[in-house]
């Protein structure tokens, strides 16, 4: 199975999305397990010998509802028991970068431009992120290949803040929870040209809600 990417000035379709993916499967719908990537690490958890990915699963229908979807439902209501190529958008205070290579719709990383980690950030900053972690996350879940964002914050490998936001493909549901960053290490790696424009319209929709000024992403 062959996939051609097509010029457009519009994001990718989940449809579009998928078809790389299983442009990529073997005859029993697997895709190559990545050993270049995490599995080669000393902290990978499991043994490569018999290591395999399970057969892609078609797209569902529809994205399934979610528990909390009725507020009244929802835990809550329970007692209390710059200048480059990646750069997406910026103010005075944070920078928003695609993460790249990705297999991933999106995948972007904020930092403040002060250097300070995340248990250390000033109250002003702490309260700012919060804020844009809302809008972030929300202009991620505009495109059409994204079910949703997951957020993630590590920090071993380096002292200075920096959140992941990560776009889950749209209806992929065997996507969904943690072993996202699993699969993201095996998928096809999108095209720049794609993760720019999915790019734009998270910029285009921050510029809207927050002001500040869009990167360059290949302008």
């Amino acid at each position: 199975m062959t996939y051609d990417a097509t010029e457009s000035d519009q994001p990718e379709t989940i449809e579009e999305f998928y078809a790389r993916i299983r442009a990529a499967t073997d005859a029993e719908g697997r895709l190559p397990v990545a050993v270049e990537e995490m599995p080669g690490w000393d902290i990978y958890p499991y043994e490569i010998d018999s290591l395999r990915l399970k057969p892609l699963q078609p797209l569902a229908d529809e994205e399934p509802p979610r528990r909390g979807e009725d507020a009244s439902e929802c835990w809550c209501v329970q007692p209390a028991a710059e200048d480059d190529a990646a750069l997406v958008w910026c103010n005075d205070r944070w920078r928003l970068r695609l993460a790249v290579p990705t297999g991933l719709p999106i995948a972007l990383t904020l930092s403040p431009l002060e250097h300070h980690d995340v248990p250390s950030l000033p109250s002003e900053l702490a309260a700012e992120m919060g804020q844009l972690i809302v809008a972030v996350g929300d202009a991620i879940e505009q495109l059409p290949s994204v079910g949703r964002f997951q957020l993630a914050k590590w920090g071993d490998g380096g002292a200075h803040a920096h959140l992941f936001f990560m776009g889950r493909p749209s209806r992929a549901l065997q996507f969904r929870g943690s072993p996202l960053i699993d699969w993201e290490e095996n998928l096809p790696r999108v095209p720049l040209a794609v993760l720019q424009r999915n790019a734009r319209v998270v910029a285009d929709r921050l510029l809207v809600h927050l002001g500040g000024q869009a990167g360059l992403l290949g302008r």
